[in-house]
């Protein structure tokens, strides 16, 4: 992925990695849109960061994404990055059905069956353009399960299986699929993480994320170090013990 002179949509943009990517992408010279549910909060975020266009989306509903993907191909036409950055995390109990199942169905719903359905509606797109990108998001907790989250950690596991398929499928295209891979960072994605000791910095995680697209334009996973430690704990044979020493760090692990 080039660092500069792309034309960006990241939906679910409007808080935390997202809007961060979103401001620092800009900086470097790309038109970015940015998406998310709430009107009101978009245009707070178009004031307070001007050319930042916004466009409202609910990644969770098919006809949103739909209607979402017309109105940003209508006033971007030479679209060629797509960062399927929604996601949601919830801690559930699996040990009885009614504390888990409409949680679980969310979260699947919204992580998987979400940049599934982006891409869909964005693939003919990319694939017009002469040089484009399909950013995935999943997380250092798809190679390394926290113990209290279930559902978020197969629907980021999934998500890699799907970078991963997507990049056979798509080789002979110009369209190329980069994998960001986040480890714990200070975002609202659950409560206390924004002030968890335990989670990186936000700030220096997207300066991080900034360096690596910059210094690695043809990388195909997007790693800080810090989410090196999950990432391959299989590959070095150490994967129990990571697991073990991630659920005892992670505040939420109990």
């Amino acid at each position: 992925m080039n660092i500069s002179g792309n034309t960006i949509f990241i939906p679910g943009s409007t808080s935390g990695i997202g809007l961060a990517l979103a401001v620092a992408l800009q900086a470097r010279g790309n038109t970015v849109i940015i998406g998310g549910r709430r009107a009101d909060l978009l245009a707070q975020i178009a004031a307070e960061h001007p050319g930042l266009d916004t466009v409202e989306i609910d990644t969770a509903d098919p006809a949103s994404i739909a209607v979402a993907a017309r109105e940003v191909l209508g006033r971007h036409p030479d679209l060629n990055v797509l960062v399927t950055m929604a996601g949601i995390m919830r801690v559930e109990d699996w040990r009885q059905p009614e504390s888990f199942l409409a949680s679980a169905e969310s979260v699947v719903t919204t992580n998987v069956l979400g940049p599934i359905r982006l891409i869909a509606a964005f693939i003919e797109q990319l694939r017009s353009r002469p040089d484009a990108t399909i950013m995935t998001v999943s997380s250092g907790l798809g190679f390394a399960p926290l113990r209290v989250t279930p559902s978020y950690n197969l629907s980021k596991a999934a998500i890699h299986m799907l970078s991963e398929s997507l990049r056979l499928q798509l080789a002979d295209t110009s369209v190329r699929v980069v994998e960001l891979e986040p480890p714990s960072v200070r975002t609202a994605l659950l409560p206390g993480q924004e002030r968890s000791e335990f989670a990186m910095p936000l700030d220096e995680f997207v300066a991080e994320v900034m360096k690596l697209v910059e210094a690695q334009p043809e990388a195909t996973e997007i790693q800080v170090e810090r989410v090196k430690f999950l990432r391959y704990g299989e590959a070095r044979g150490d994967y129990d013990q990571v697991v073990a020493a991630l659920n005892a760090a992670d505040p939420h692990g109990s």
